[in-house]
């Protein structure tokens, strides 16, 4: 028997040994808590905000991922490419974004800010209209990707090329500019 639970606040709990219950969250907090290993399969999350907490190689098959927030959050290994597509809404704030993957992934209008992505694939992603503010983009992989309008101008360390993704109109300043060239290894100077 599933669960509905709305505008809960979950702090400094642990679900590696005992998973969170399956089920529906509403409008909840989770605060400072662990789910580093654990399954959230199948479970909905409506408007809710993890806050400190550690997902890192959590469980998401079939997990419904709509209005969430992950501000100050520990989240590495994740397969974000099997969450339930419909709906799929998420924002990042000061997080830790390694190693995670997100292909095939539709996150039109997603807004990573001051957060490390590194060695994360957002190969064949959509990811239209999304801002990466002051984000470290080391070793992201972007192939066959949908990045029409999305803003790059504080982002940094990204490697794109331009020939393998729809750019049109994407946002760069010239200080990160190179990043569209890595491929060809030629020295911008000045």
């Amino acid at each position: 028997m599933e669960i509905y639970i709305e505008d809960k606040e979950f702090k400094k709990l642990t679900f590696t040994e005992k998973p969170l219950e399956k089920g529906e969250y509403e409008c909840c907090t989770f605060s400072n808590c662990d789910f580093s290993n654990s399954e959230l399969s199948s479970t909905i999350f409506l408007d809710c905000e993890f806050v400190n907490c550690n997902l890192s190689m959590v469980k998401l098959t079939g997990t419904a991922l709509r209005g969430v927030k992950f501000k100050d959050c520990k989240m590495l290994g994740i397969n974000f490419e099997n969450c339930n597509e419909f709906g799929l809404e998420v924002s990042f704030e000061n997080c830790v974004i390694n190693h995670c993957i997100f292909y095939k992934t539709k996150l039109k209008k997603t807004f990573f800010s001051n957060s490390q992505i590194h060695e994360t694939d957002f190969t064949e992603c959509d990811l239209t209209n999304s801002v990466f503010d002051n984000c470290d983009l080391t070793r992201a992989t972007f192939e066959y990707s949908i990045l029409e309008d999305v803003d790059f101008t504080t982002a940094y360390n990204f490697a794109i090329d331009p020939e393998f993704n729809k750019i049109k109109k994407a946002k760069f300043s010239t200080e990160n500019i190179s990043g569209l060239l890595t491929k060809y290894d030629i020295k911008i100077v000045g």
